[in-house]
C-alpha cells in the first residue's frame, strides 16, 4: 500500500470530519438567530397645552360703508382694552382687516336685507398664556355689556386652536418608558416560552402622536408614542 496515499486520505478524512462538527455548530447557531420576540411598548401622557391662537370674531351691520369703518373702530377698541387688562400683551393680538359684504350687490336675497353692509372682524389672540386665555373666554360677556357681540364667526373658519409645543422637553422620558414596557412583555414572553431573553435585533422609535384628551377640554392633550422592538431568544 502506498503509505503516502494512506496518509493523504486519513488528513482527508480527518479534516470532513472537522468541517463537518464546525458545520453542525455553525447551523445550529446560525439557526438560533431566527429566534426572536417582536414586542411593541406604549406610553401615553396628558399635558396641558402651552400655546392658544384664539380668534375673537364679531360682526357690525349698516347702510352706509362709513358707518361700518366707526363701529369696527369702536369694537376693535373695547376688545384690545378687554384683552390688555387679562393680561394679554399688544403684541400677542392681530387686528385683522374687515371683510365687507354688500347684501343688495348679491344676486339672491339681497333686496330683502335690512342694512346693506355687513363685516365679519378677526381680532387673534396668539400667546403662552393658556390659563389667561381661558379666563378670558369665561368672561366675554363683559364685552357683551359694552355692546361687542362675539362668537358669530365660523367654528370652521376660524376655530380655537390649542397647541402643545414642548414635545422635545419630555421625548427621551416617553422613548426610555415605552422601550421599558416593551423590554417587560419580551421577558415575559421569553419566560413562558422557557427562553432567555437575548440582544436587542432591531428597535423602531415610532411616531408621536398629540390629540385632544376629549372634545370638552381641547387644552388638555394625550401625547401617545409606541415602539417597536425585536429580542433574540436563547435557550
Amino acid at each position: 500500500m502506498d503509505k503516502g496515499r494512506f496518509y493523504g486520505g486519513l488528513f482527508v478524512m480527518v479534516g470532513l470530519i472537522v468541517i463537518g462538527f464546525h458545520m453542525t455548530g455553525a447551523v445550529a447557531k446560525y439557526r438560533s438567530y431566527d429566534r426572536v420576540v417582536n414586542v411593541k411598548g406604549l406610553c401615553e401622557r396628558e399635558v396641558m397645552a402651552d400655546k392658544v391662537i384664539w380668534p375673537v370674531v364679531y360682526k357690525v351691520m349698516a347702510d352706509d360703508v362709513q358707518s361700518i369703518y366707526d363701529q369696527t373702530d369702536g369694537n376693535n377698541a373695547v376688545i384690545m382694552a378687554f384683552l390688555e387688562k387679562g393680561g394679554i400683551d399688544a403684541s400677542e393680538i392681530t387686528v385683522s382687516v374687515p371683510k365687507i359684504s354688500d347684501k343688495y350687490a348679491e344676486e339672491y336675497g339681497g333686496s330683502g336685507r335690512k342694512y346693506r353692509y355687513i363685516a365679519t372682524n378677526v381680532i387673534t389672540v396668539c400667546t403662552d398664556k393658556v390659563d389667561k386665555v381661558l379666563a378670558l373666554m369665561s368672561e366675554q360677556s363683559d364685552l357683551l355689556k359694552k355692546g361687542v357681540v362675539t362668537g358669530s364667526g365660523n367654528s370652521w373658519e376660524n376655530p380655537v386652536e390649542f397647541r402643545y409645543e414642548g414635545l422635545n422637553e419630555i421625548k427621551p422620558d416617553m422613548i426610555e418608558e415605552a422601550t421599558m414596557n416593551a423590554r417587560e412583555a419580551a421577558y415575559k414572553f421569553a419566560k413562558d416560552s422557557d427562553s432567555r431573553l437575548g440582544k436587542i435585533k432591531s428597535a423602531n422609535q415610532g411616531t408621536f402622536t398629540i390629540e385632544n384628551r376629549d372634545s370638552n377640554t381641547p387644552y388638555i392633550k394625550k401625547v401617545r408614542v409606541v415602539t417597536s422592538v425585536t429580542y433574540y431568544l436563547n435557550n
